[in-house]
């Protein structure tokens, strides 16, 4: 494969690019953020919803790229909930609900789920997977909660905390990937890059 071909990431999220950039090189990658409504649909499990919204998003953006098909190894989008009692969690909308998920998930277990869709254009073929991670909170104060909510870190966080971060400190163990967790399960998606365009 030539490797000067670009790979979309069809994410806004800075961690994602972080991610993706220890697998192939930064000026390979093109950023382009999909735009999609994000809307679970009756009874949709999270892996079911991850994996339509991440296809979703790489369909979204490949259509803006249609006509470089040679300049293309592969679009990729990707998206990340937490199920906790069979309710699937996303990004905060506002503070207050931040401390009402982590209010939640405070002394629980909870999965944390990501969709991945790769298409390859030359192939015109999606392969989609996903990781699920295993992460135990720890038991935390309300004050807590709300001095950590008030940082920020928290709002744009599928489950209203970053592992990676500050929010490091609500984390009793976890068991599985923790890319997966920050929000792109690398190792798996190196694979599934190796066997179509790596």
């Amino acid at each position: 494969m030539d490797n000067a071909k670009k790979i979309i990431l069809a994410s806004r999220s800075p961690r994602r690019l972080r991610l993706l950039a220890t697998i192939v090189p930064e000026d390979r990658i093109v950023v382009m953020e999909s735009n999609i409504e994000e809307i679970v649909e009756p009874n949709e499990d999270a892996e079911n919803y991850c994996t339509r919204i991440a296809k979703n998003k790489a369909q979204a953006v490949w259509k803006k790229y249609e006509g470089e098909v040679d300049e293309i190894a592969a679009v990729i989008g990707a998206d990340t909930v937490i199920s906790f009692e069979s309710n699937i969690i996303g990004q905060p909308e506002d503070a207050a609900h931040a401390v009402q998920i982590l209010r939640k998930l405070s002394g629980n277990c909870h999965e944390v789920v990501t969709g991945v869709a790769v298409f390859v254009p030359s192939r015109t073929h999606f392969t989609t997977f996903a990781v699920r991670s295993k992460v135990w909170m720890r038991r935390v104060v309300e004050e807590m909660i709300k001095s950590y909510v008030a940082t920020g870190e928290p709002m744009d966080k599928a489950g209203a905390y970053a592992i990676q971060g500050r929010g490091r400190f609500l984390v009793e163990r976890y068991e599985g990937s923790r890319s997966n967790i920050i929000g792109l399960p690398i190792k798996e998606l190196e694979k599934v890059l190796k066997d179509v365009v790596l």
